[in-house]
């Protein structure tokens, strides 16, 4: 649809409409992820053309032409295919292979930085650190990015679960849900049943949703609290997941900075039982709040 909306009307826009919507077309990775001031800058525009660009394309405004994007890229690009372009790309020498992978975290990194306000990173943490418990929802890849999110908030003191079963066994993570809980849910590309099951679960219970996604942020937007967006690298490339654990342990500098000597205890409990299980410190150093 994208493609042939541009076709059909790009001589009938302004040399700046023009300049934005080609960008729209070379650049889908970067349209995904940003702002309409962002993109204005990038296309020396203004927010205003910006919009009206994609009004322009027959779209109602940009967050439908970035779900349509979205939804295109993702019908034409399997994970085949995605593997395949990062092979070519690397080519047959590892040091490539690194150098390219270094330079597609950093501009995920950057990315981050560009997509998520500093205000939306703060009501983040404040709903984390005001929740009874914080449930992490992820599956496939994700799983193991809500284990770590688990893990790492445990360690600080917060109660935490991760909800990473699929299919049928999903029934058994939904269930725990309870009213005061908080869910954080890293899910991108495509809305599966266990994430719509959940959302509308935690539309029942008033259970605030903190959603971590690269396109889903406009088609979920009414059923979560906050989007935070975050790229998993390049969308035509093998996913990469630097972004999303660079937020995650944002996440826990942030919660901790708010609860010091609540943070400091629960580290030094956990040093108190890694000695009585070891004999020994295992190297997890911490010091007290009265200290330098």
């Amino acid at each position: 649809m994208f493609k042939e909306n541009l076709a059909e009307r790009f001589r009938r826009l302004s040399p700046a409409e023009q300049r934005v919507a080609v960008f729209f077309r070379d650049k889908i990775e970067d349209v995904l992820i940003l702002s309409a001031t962002a993109l204005a800058s990038r296309t020396g525009t203004s927010d205003a053309t910006v919009v009206r660009t994609a009004k322009a394309l027959g779209f109602a405004g940009l967050v439908d032409l970035k779900r349509e994007l979205a939804c295109e890229m993702r019908r034409r690009l399997t994970l085949a295919d995605r593997m395949e372009r990062t092979l070519n790309e690397a080519g047959d020498d590892p040091a490539n292979a690194f150098t390219m992978t270094m330079d597609i975290h950093e501009q995920s990194l950057t990315s981050l930085r560009r997509s998520i306000a500093p205000t939306d990173f703060c009501i983040a943490v404040e709903l984390i650190d005001a929740a009874r418990r914080v449930l992490v929802f992820g599956l496939g890849p994700s799983s193991a990015v809500a284990h770590y999110c688990v893990s790492q908030m445990s360690r600080i003191g917060l109660d935490t679960l991760a909800l990473v079963n699929s299919g049928l066994l999903f029934a058994d993570d939904v269930i725990k849900l309870r009213p005061g809980d908080l869910v954080i849910a890293f899910a991108y590309s495509r809305v599966y049943p266990e994430l719509a099951v959940l959302l509308d679960a935690c539309g029942k219970l008033d259970v605030p949703v903190v959603l971590v996604t690269d396109t889903l942020g406009p088609r979920l937007h009414s059923q979560v609290r906050l989007v935070l967006t975050a790229a998993r690298g390049r969308a035509d490339m093998l996913s990469m997941h630097v972004a999303t654990l660079a937020l995650v342990e944002a996440f826990l500098v942030g919660v901790a900075a708010g609860r010091r000597d609540r943070t400091i205890h629960s580290l030094q409990s956990l040093n108190d039982v890694r000695l009585k299980l070891a004999g020994e410190q295992m190297g997890l150093h911490v010091e007290s709040s009265q200290s330098g």
